[in-house]
């Protein structure tokens, strides 16, 4: 072969082998001598505490009330069929402490589910309890009974650096236990719009539907994160995956387990993003950090001196890249908390301190909505109980009164869409038309049109 050939060559398996890396994480060389480099043991101490979860959720069948009739079903010879119908689904789920049989998942794999089954590795199926849920950030905790259980050890997620070495495991289609090897991509990913709070991990070990509610490990066996999205157009997986950091999902857990909830509260600031012209326009040196747009009145953050052109650096020692993480931040603050918020004013850096507040249900009148609601007050429903509008107060002289509707009726849904809050009721109600809307009032349900 002449130099030629061999500079050709050399360059090709160069650029291939760069290529390759980039792929996938190399794994360390055999050593003479010495036995082969595996995770065999690790994952032999940590696989016990990821479990298999499975639900079944009893879906009523609506019908037509005819035939609820004893006397039309028996004269049409109609035969009796079942009114509900059962849905089942598959996740994972992590042991994170033994002693009171705690488990983590996400909110997706058992939500509205009426049984939850835990399978563990050795085969036991325990019937397991919903201690509570946080729709928002996607996790829920659940209980089975504290026998003979391992955990896995937590691990400081704040600590994690882009290229460290991952392992997702999880129970993927119900095939059994699953274990996938990558790095970590990414930190912080926000604004993707898969969960209302977001600061994921972002990893290339493959990610599989079955695998949410599963760990994402160091190496070794520590609890980083919890598995919870892919990003691919097919529902496959190709190569991006999103888990839960352990400090944000630990945060949440301590609150689920004392509150059944998480009590979010109010700061009352709106933020923005640092573009280039702001960075220009306020004579700042860099884009880290958000500004404030809008303080509202009477909350805690006017309270504590807030006020709009304040650029927000850091909240209780945590820096500030962008309004994203002020959204996460103040999202994961109890009611009545303090949050200590260094801020940037007219070049100079101050800290002001802030009292987390109770947060204000949003609520409209009527008349802005549709004609035919004046004199109503509209409010979207509290958690844990069906998705909606209600009706939080009605004037009895009105036309919606005489309508027949009351105080505590929700609309469900509203000329023919579904509307689980008052954004969503505006979007589809057209002011100058009849509006019908189907009402839930206890167990009943009815639709009335309003014209």
């Amino acid at each position: 072969m002449n130099f030629k050939a061999l500079f050709f060559t050399s360059i090709s398996c160069l650029i291939l082998g760069l290529h390759f890396s980039s792929v996938m994480a190399a794994l360390p060389a055999e050593i003479p001598g010495q036995p082969l480099p595996t995770l065999a043991p690790m994952l032999e101490k940590s696989m016990p505490a990821v479990v298999n979860i499975s639900t079944t959720t009893n879906i009523q069948i609506r019908e037509n009330p005819l035939m609820r009739d004893p006397f039309f079903r028996h004269f049409f010879q109609l035969p009796n069929r079942p009114l509900r119908r059962q849905k089942n689904s598959l996740g994972s789920g992590v042991i994170i402490d033994k002693d009171r049989g705690l488990v983590l998942t996400n909110n997706h794999v058992i939500n509205k589910a009426d049984e939850i089954l835990v399978t563990l590795k050795d085969g036991r199926q325990l019937a397991a309890k919903l201690l509570g849920t946080d729709p928002e950030a996607d996790v829920a905790v659940i209980q089975i009974p504290a026998n003979n259980l391992t955990e896995l050890p937590i691990a400081d997620s704040d600590k994690l650096r882009v290229g460290d070495f991952v392992v997702a495991i999880g129970n993927p289609f119900g095939l059994g236990q699953t274990v996938t090897s990558g790095i970590v991509s990414a930190l912080g990913r926000t604004g993707l719009g898969i969960e209302g709070y977001e600061d994921f991990i972002q990893t290339d070990a493959s990610i599989n539907p079955g695998n949410s509610g599963g760990a994402l490990v160091n190496l070794r066996g520590e609890f980083i994160g919890m598995n919870t999205a892919i990003l691919a157009p097919s529902g496959g997986n190709v190569g991006i995956g999103f888990a839960i950091p352990s400090n944000m999902v630990m945060t949440i857990m301590q609150s689920l387990v004392k509150h059944g909830e998480v009590r979010r509260g109010l700061l009352g600031v709106t933020t923005q993003d640092l573009t280039k012209e702001l960075v220009k326009a306020f004579g700042l040196k860099s884009r880290h950090g958000a500004i404030i747009s809008r303080v509202q009145a009477n909350s805690p953050a006017a309270q504590a001196g807030l006020a709009p052109g304040d650029i927000i650096m850091e909240v209780n020692g945590r820096k500030v890249k962008s309004s994203h993480e002020i959204r996460n931040i103040i999202g994961l603050l109890q009611i009545g908390d303090r949050a200590e918020i260094k801020i940037l004013r007219d070049g100079k850096i101050q800290t002001v301190s802030a009292i987390i507040g109770k947060p204000v249900r949003p609520h409209l009148a009527g008349k802005h909505v549709h004609y035919t609601l004046k004199g109503t007050i509209l409010g979207t429903t509290e958690k844990n109980q069906i998705e909606g509008v209600v009706f939080e107060k009605i004037d009895t002289s009105s036309y919606a009164w005489k309508a027949g509707l009351r105080p505590g009726d929700v609309i469900v849904s509203a000329n023919r869409y579904r509307t689980r809050n008052i954004g969503e009721l505006r979007r589809v109600v057209d002011p100058r038309r009849p509006l019908l809307i189907n009402i839930q009032r206890g167990g009943e349900a009815f639709f009335l049109v309003l014209k």
